[in-house]
C-alpha cells in the first residue's frame, strides 16, 4: 500500500478492500498520535464511488477505536468542503475516501493534514512505514463494535461551513446581478449540492448536467478534460449559457466551456485566474506550477514581476510551497488549482466561481477572456496521451531517455533536457514534450505543448511511437492525470 501522487489508490476488491482500508486507517491513527494531533480530532469524508460510504465507516471505526474524535460526513461531499472543515474546526487532520478522477473501478484514501492541505511526502511515508510495522508485528487494526459506531462517531455536514467561506471569498452579489445562465457539469460526482447551491442562492440560473450521483460515473471517468466534456459543451450551446463549469469526481479540479461550446482547459483556466487575482484583485505572491503545466504561467508571472517556482507533478508539492511562503496561485496540468487566502488545497468549486467573477468584473465573455489571454501570452496548444505498459517496461523507456536523450525530436532540435519529474525535452521556442510515469495508475504519460496545433500533433505522434518502441505492446489508455 503505497501513497502516490495524491493518496493511496487501488482497484476496488483487489487491493482496495475493507481490510486494507482498516490497516491504513490504523497507521493514520498511529501517526496522528505520534504527531501529537490525536486530541484535535479528524474528519472523514467520501465521494460517490462504489462502497465509498462503507470504506469511510471502516476508517471512522478504526480512528474512533484509537480514541480519536471522529466527524463522519453524513453524505458524499466534495474534497474541498471536507478539507475546509479541518481549518474551520481546528482538527488534527482528515481522511477522504475518493479516487478523484480515476476510472470507476478505483477508490482511494487521501490523507489531509492539520493545515487543511494534502499530507506532505514525508508524512505519507511515515504512514506507509507504520502500515508495514503493524503488519510485521502482527498488530491488527482496532475497530469499534458496529453497534457503537453511531454513539462514538459524530455525523457531520461540511457543506454549510464551506459555502460560508465561498460567500466570503467571491463577490457573489456581483455575479448574481449579472443575470447569468450557466451549465454545471458534475460528472456524476460529489460536487452536486455545493456549486449549484451557492450559485442559485446568488441568483444565477443553473442548468445541471450529469447531476445524478452514480458509482459508475455514466461510463466516463470523472475527469474534466476535453474528450469527456461533450455533454457540457452540448448543454451550453443548447441553453445559450454564458459558460459551462466543470468538476471532477470529488470536485477539486476545474475546467470550463465557453459560450460557443469550446473547452477552456486547465492551462487556460490557471492563466485566467492568475490574471484575475493579480490584475483585478491586486494580489501578489509566488506563482507555483507543476512540471507538466503550460509555459503561459511562467510568461505571465515574469510579466508581472512575481516569483515563479516549478515543482514535480502533484499538488502536495504546491502545498509545501504554500506552507513556506505566500503563494498567489498554484496548480497542475490536470486542473487542480489552489489560490491565496483560502487553504493550501486545490478547489474546483472556488476556481469556477472565480472565473464567473472575472467575467462579470471585466464585462467579457469567457471566449473573450481567452482571446485576450492569447493576445497577451501568445498561442499555446497542448495535448496528452496515456499509455498502459507491461510491468517494468516503463523503466526502460525512462532510463533510455535519461541516459541517451535525442539531439532532435519530431524534427525539432532538443535545446535542453529537464529531469525534474520524468524527462522533459525542451525544443527551443517550438515547445516541449514530457515523458513521465504516472503516480496513480500503471501508465506512462506523454505531454506536449507548442505554438501550433500541427506541431503538437507531430510531437505526440513521435512521443507515442517512441514509448511503444521501447515498451512493447500496449494501448493508449483513457487514464487520468494525477
Amino acid at each position: 500500500m503505497r501513497f502516490g501522487t495524491d493518496g493511496w489508490r487501488a482497484v476496488i476488491g483487489e487491493d482496495f478492500t475493507v481490510a486494507n482500508v482498516a490497516r491504513v486507517a490504523q497507521a493514520t491513527a498511529d501517526w496522528l498520535v505520534q504527531e501529537g494531533r490525536a486530541g484535535d480530532g479528524v474528519v472523514v469524508g467520501y465521494d460517490t464511488r462504489f462502497q465509498s460510504r462503507r470504506f469511510a465507516e471502516e476508517a471512522a471505526s478504526v480512528l474512533a477505536a484509537n480514541g480519536l474524535r471522529v466527524l463522519l460526513c453524513s453524505a458524499p461531499a466534495p474534497t474541498p468542503a471536507v478539507t475546509w472543515a479541518i481549518r474551520q474546526h481546528g482538527l488534527g487532520g482528515g481522511v477522504m475516501i475518493t479516487a478523484s478522477h480515476n476510472p470507476p473501478e478505483y477508490n482511494g484514501f487521501k490523507l489531509k493534514a492539520h493545515y487543511a492541505g494534502a499530507a506532505l511526502p514525508e508524512m505519507t511515508a511515515q504512514v506507509e512505514r507504520l502500515v508495514a510495522h503493524n503488519r510485521d508485528a502482527g498488530r491488527e487494526p482496532r475497530r469499534l463494535d458496529p453497534h457503537d459506531l453511531p454513539r462514538r462517531v459524530e455525523p457531520f455536514d461540511p457543506v454549510p461551513g464551506y459555502l460560508a467561506q465561498l460567500e466570503r471569498y467571491v463577490d457573489l452579489e456581483a455575479v448574481g446581478r449579472a443575470g447569468l445562465r450557466v451549465v454545471v457539469d458534475f460528472m456524476h460526482g460529489a460536487g452536486r449540492g455545493c456549486l449549484d447551491r451557492v450559485l442559485e442562492q446568488a441568483g444565477v440560473e443553473v442548468v445541471p448536467v450529469r447531476a445524478e450521483q452514480r458509482p459508475d460515473f455514466g461510463g466516463t471517468p470523472p475527469e474534466p478534460i476535453p474528450r469527456n466534456l461533450r455533454p457540457a459543451r452540448a448543454a451550453v450551446v443548447l441553453h445559450g449559457a454564458a459558460a459551462g463549469l466543470c468538476l471532477d469526481g470529488d470536485a477539486d479540479r476545474v475546467a470550463a466551456v465557453d459560450e460557443e461550446g469550446g473547452v477552456v482547459d486547465a492551462h487556460r483556466v490557471f492563466a485566467l485566474l492568475l490574471q484575475h487575482l493579480h490584475e483585478d484583485r491586486g494580489l501578489d505572491g509566488t506563482v507555483v506550477k507543476t512540471f507538466a503545466g503550460s509555459r503561459m504561467i511562467q510568461r505571465l508571472a515574469l510579466a508581472y514581476g512575481l516569483p515563479y517556482v516549478e515543482t514535480p507533478v502533484g499538488f502536495k508539492h504546491v502545498c509545501r510551497r504554500a506552507l513556506q511562503e505566500t503563494v498567489l496561485i498554484g496548480g497542475e496540468e490536470s486542473g487542480g488549482i489552489g489560490v491565496r487566502d483560502h487553504m493550501p488545497e486545490r478547489d474546483g468549486i472556488l476556481c469556477n466561481l472565480l472565473l464567473l467573477e472575472m467575467m462579470v468584473q471585466r464585462g467579457r465573455s469567457l471566449a473573450g477572456l481567452v482571446e485576450d489571454l492569447m493576445d497577451r501570452v501568445g498561442r499555446h496548444h497542448f495535448d496528452r496521451a496515456d499509455l498502459r505498459l507491461d510491468p517494468g517496461r516503463v523503466d526502460a523507456l525512462m532510463q533510455r531517455l535519461r541516459e541517451a536523450p535525442p539531439d532532435a525530436f519530431a524534427g525539432f532540435p532538443v535545446t535542453h533536457v529537464d529531469p525534474l519529474d520524468g524527462v522533459k525535452l525542451i525544443l527551443g521556442d517550438h515547445g516541449w514534450i514530457l515523458f513521465r510515469a504516472s503516480g496513480t495508475e500503471p501508465v506512462v504519460r506523454i505531454y506536449a505543448e507548442a505554438d501550433e496545433p500541427a506541431k503538437v500533433r507531430r510531437l505526440m505522434a513521435e512521443g507515442v511511437a517512441c514509448a511503444r518502441g521501447t515498451a512493447g505492446d500496449q494501448g493508449v489508455a483513457d487514464a487520468a492525470p494525477e
